[in-house]
């Protein structure tokens, strides 16, 4: 198979939403399709013990959220799809947002009974910013929820999006009977059995045929005709050059749990969805199909197996193939490295890959040369760009509380802030370590970690701070400049760049400091 057409089987997509709204089922159900795993476990029932295969850290099993991105990759209908399970849990959004800069389009995951949800609205904005284009999956259908025009009507209105309905639901939660798919135009029936795989379709392309009444009965029918009826005035038609460049959503109706509603979104997803696009570097445009290897680092993530200290550096490809044992030049250090082992992912199991195209996602093992953003090519000078990282919320100190373990605390910490858990800044005055981070349950994983996989223990002090600010100074020479560092030395620090923050304690105090010094610049945001 030629290298063009590797690529144009590929479809490299994140599935967002609010924690609990089903997402990481939907990856499972997603799997099962793919004939990756024969049982898929439910993220809350005790009943199967399995677990979720995409949440492979011991913290998620016990609290039954997912705080880390998986990747997952599988066959589907000759077409390799590489999934991005993220996060929903807000404490994690910056591994989240990070994510998004891997993947070509998102799939939207929506709660029936919540509708649209704050965390999704953060995440939706980052994908219309970005133009990344979206599908929308309405989930749990079996439950009683919200009017469905009405939560069309929530989605177009709260995440901005122009929705295109692909599927319409027959009732809902008791009365719920199946699905009508606008896309294949046929009938889904619902028989509540989650065991069933595979549920059986029937084919209707006339809606008047009065056998739909002896299928789902007479009030359910009529129902069903006025409400297409309706959806076909109001809403546009599916137009795939809209949907491409992020200006139309389709929308899909069903229940992961029950495996309902799935294999139609995955079956319109795999002929709709763009394969890999081009993307951005400071130097040019670099698109997919070029000879030349080319990628970025969009995930680090240390000890995935306890037994064995790994570092694993997650690399999208962009351009180009990548092979095992060719050396490729490290931007940043510019240097050359190999690697002897990379990996594609299935959850926690791994498996060596020879060749990886465009699109794929590989691990690489990391001793410690990768930061997130880096850049591998074969030799071209490229920067991708987009990787921000944000000012915390959340700011302490952080204190040894074992003197005898002290070597086993630095690494500890080093490598967690290199994966981008959260961020560490040292006061300049006294050398004092502080960890800023988005949520206040990262400080626990933070701990959960330290301790389980370092043998470090440590505990937190409360250190009042408002944001963190990059210092750009027009001119590190001017006296405008050594004026600020000394008056503010107390609250300087340094990031893990070496490059200098200012720690304010409130917003007046930020004002207060443009206005003194106006040639120096204060910025929220760091681009890696």
């Amino acid at each position: 198979m030629s290298l063009v057409q590797e690529i144009a089987k590929r479809r490299t997509f994140g599935i967002i939403s609010h924690p609990d709204a089903g997402k990481t089922t939907l990856t499972e159900k997603l799997l099962l399709f793919g004939g990756a795993i024969q049982e898929a476990g439910a993220v809350k029932s005790n009943k199967i013990k399995k677990g979720a295969t995409s949440d492979f850290m011991e913290i998620e099993r016990q609290r039954g959220i997912s705080v880390a991105t998986s990747v997952l990759a599988f066959n589907y209908k000759d077409r390799k799809i590489n999934i991005l399970d993220t996060p929903g849990h807000k404490d994690f959004a910056e591994d989240t947002f990070r994510t998004l800069t891997a993947v070509d389009s998102v799939i939207v995951v929506i709660d029936v009974a919540k509708g649209v949800e704050e965390q999704t609205e953060k995440l939706v904005q980052v994908c219309r910013m970005r133009n990344i284009p979206m599908i929308v999956f309405i989930n749990k259908l079996d439950r009683e929820g919200k009017d469905a025009f009405d939560l069309l009507d929530e989605v177009e209105q709260k995440l901005g999006l122009k929705v295109t309905p692909m599927s319409f639901p027959i009732g809902m939660g008791f009365d719920f009977k199946g699905i009508y798919n606008i896309w294949e135009k046929n009938i889904n029936l619902f028989s509540g059995d989650s065991k069933k795989n595979i549920e059986e379709t029937i084919a209707f392309d006339d809606l008047e045929n009065p056998e739909l009444e002896e299928i789902i009965g007479t009030d359910a029918a009529e129902e069903l005709r006025e409400n297409l009826e309706l959806t076909y005035e109001v809403y546009p038609d599916f137009d795939r050059e809209a949907y491409t460049k992020g200006e139309l959503q389709p929308v899909f109706f069903g229940s992961a749990l029950n495996n309902f509603g799935v294999r139609e979104l995955l079956d319109c997803f795999i002929d709709i969805a763009p394969s890999p696009l081009p993307k951005k570097a400071e130097e040019r445009l670099v698109t997919p199909t070029e000879e030349g290897f080319s990628g970025f680092v969009f995930k680090i993530h240390a000890n995935m197996d306890p037994k064995h200290r790994d570092r694993l550096a997650f690399v999208k490809i962009v351009s180009g193939t990548f092979e095992r044992n060719t050396p490729y030049l490290h931007v940043r250090h510019n240097k050359k490295l190999k690697f002897s082992s990379p990996n594609a992912f299935f959850a926690e199991k791994k498996e060596i890959v020879d060749i990886s195209y465009a699109g794929d996602i590989v691990g690489l093992h990391d001793t410690g040369n990768f930061k997130i953003g880096d850049t591998l090519t074969q030799g071209e000078e490229l920067h991708f760009k987009g990787i921000p990282s944000f000012s915390p919320e959340h700011f302490r100190y952080i204190n040894n509380a074992d003197p005898m373990k002290a070597k086993q605390l630095d690494k500890g910490i080093n490598q967690l802030m290199d994966e981008g858990v959260a961020q560490l800044f040292t006061l300049e005055m006294n050398g004092r370590k502080i960890i800023g981070t988005v949520g206040a349950l990262q400080y626990e994983v933070i701990q959960y970690r330290l301790e389980h996989e370092y043998g470090a223990k440590c505990t937190y002090e409360n250190f009042n701070v408002h944001k963190a600010c990059w210092v750009e100074p027009a001119d590190e020479k001017s006296e405008e400049f050594a004026e600020f560092k000394r008056v503010k030395q107390k609250f300087l620090a340094r990031d893990k760049q070496g490059q200098l923050v200012f720690m304010a304690d409130s917003a007046f105090s930020i004002q207060m400091t443009q206005q003194k010094y106006p040639n120096v610049k204060l910025h929220f945001v760091s681009e890696y």
